[in-house]
């Protein structure tokens, strides 16, 4: 073949700098496992049970005011054809996992108190963490949530996080897998830049290994979305945090208070929080850091019918618009949640799951030299991939129905 240009070995090379350069910004998708949800529990009432506390309340909730597939699928919105599998599966997953992630919590959950209160409380709860990890009670993820650095409750912050990483290795030896930190509130990069630092000196008074204390950034604020200087606030957020941080959570409650919705608005399905959502969407892919949804407040007064099959109908009709928003985790509050949020993401996946596993099982085919019609393009194939692989992580799907290739 003939060329009208001699060489372009030095455009190459730019060409391949330029890509180097994307793969630091953006490394790709995270990999493993992600929870489908984060409990949140007060630091003064976490104890080694709790996890299996909310299961067994949430179990006895189930059994309840859904006893069967009719009054199950009737309370989640589900199809006939699926409330039995759901409603089996969803019962075994209280039963067996009820919490896939826990935070223990020193922020607005457990509120401003003496020091000599929260001392006691960061000592409980060691005691707690210690007793659940010995007996394998500890959920799959877990750590604990600070306060902010932007309220002036900085030290009391760092205090905590010391005594109880401090107090932890005394007890344990060790620091169990799956922790992290959730720092909360931030409304500018730079206090993510201070709490690496601070980190930095944790670790190394710890003896721990460098870059081990990794966190989430609570996505809350308004300076988070849009910051100081017209730009994505949540972009700088990564670049300050130095490779530290795995996920993006967003706080509804103070996001919606800070654009100025009454409170009867300020809930997680409002199109305020869409706008928050799709910044954070747009703004953290590629990059590794995991998107979370936040809260719903409403949970049931009494143990009566009405309360409790209206908190479960809003709760699912919530995590259903995270899922259709592309976020597939979520924070939970209360055991009422538990039941609602399985049966919401199971539905999801057990719905059209036969088509889906289909799809991806014939594109393989394809690949492989067979016509069969189909004009599925690689990334929704990835997306489908994403989705049996997310089903089977949280017990919606059995790791055997999967595609060879996916299993």
């Amino acid at each position: 073949m003939n060329l009208s240009v001699s060489s372009f070995d030095d455009l190459s090379a730019r060409v391949a700098g330029v890509l180097d350069e994307h793969a630091r910004h953006f490394p790709g998708a995270a990999t493993g496992r992600q929870p489908v949800h984060t409990v949140y529990v007060p630091a003064d009432r976490f104890s080694p049970s709790t996890p299996a506390n909310f299961g067994t309340e949430a179990l006895r909730l189930l059994n309840t005011h859904t006893p069967g597939a009719g009054s199950f699928g009737a309370a989640f919105g589900l199809d006939p054809e699926i409330a039995g599998p759901v409603r089996e599966r969803v019962a075994a997953k209280l039963a067996g996992e009820p919490v896939e992630d826990i935070r223990i919590d020193f922020e607005d959950g457990y509120g401003l108190r003496p020091d000599a209160e929260e001392d006691a409380h960061v000592a409980q709860a060691v005691e707690a963490v210690a007793a659940a990890y010995q007996v394998k009670g500890l959920p799959h993820y877990w750590g604990i949530r600070v306060k902010s650095f932007a309220d002036g409750a900085h030290d009391r912050s760092m205090r905590s996080l010391d005594g109880f990483l401090t107090a932890l290795r005394d007890r344990l030896g060790r620091l169990p897998g799956g922790f992290t930190i959730t720092f909360p509130k931030v409304t500018m990069a730079a206090q993510v830049g201070l709490f690496v630092e601070y980190l930095d000196r944790l670790e190394t008074a710890l003896g721990l290994p460098g870059g081990i204390l990794r966190f989430e950034v609570q996505i809350e604020t308004t300076e988070a979305i849009i910051d100081h200087e017209g730009r994505l606030g949540v972009r700088a957020i990564v670049e300050a945090a130095a490779g530290r941080m795995t996920a993006a959570h967003f706080g509804v409650f103070d996001y919606t208070a800070a654009c100025g919705l009454p409170p009867e608005q300020q809930r997680l399905d409002h199109p305020a929080c869409d706008f928050a959502r799709h910044v954070m969407q747009v703004g953290l892919a590629g990059t590794g850091i995991r998107l979370s949804d936040g809260s719903t407040n409403i949970i049931p007064r009494n143990d009566g019918p009405d309360e409790v099959n209206e908190a479960w109908a809003v709760h699912a009709a919530h995590v259903r618009h995270s899922i259709t928003h592309g976020f597939y985790q979520g924070w939970d509050l209360h055991p009422a949640h538990l039941p609602s949020r399985y049966a919401a993401v199971y539905g999801y996946h057990l719905n059209g799951v036969d088509e889906v596993i289909g799809r991806v099982r014939a594109w393989r085919e394809q690949a492989a030299g067979k016509d069969n019609g189909v004009l599925d393009e690689p990334a929704t194939i990835a997306a489908l991939s994403d989705r049996l692989r997310r089903a089977v992580d949280c017990g919606a799907l059995d790791e055997s129905v999967l595609p060879a290739s996916d299993a």
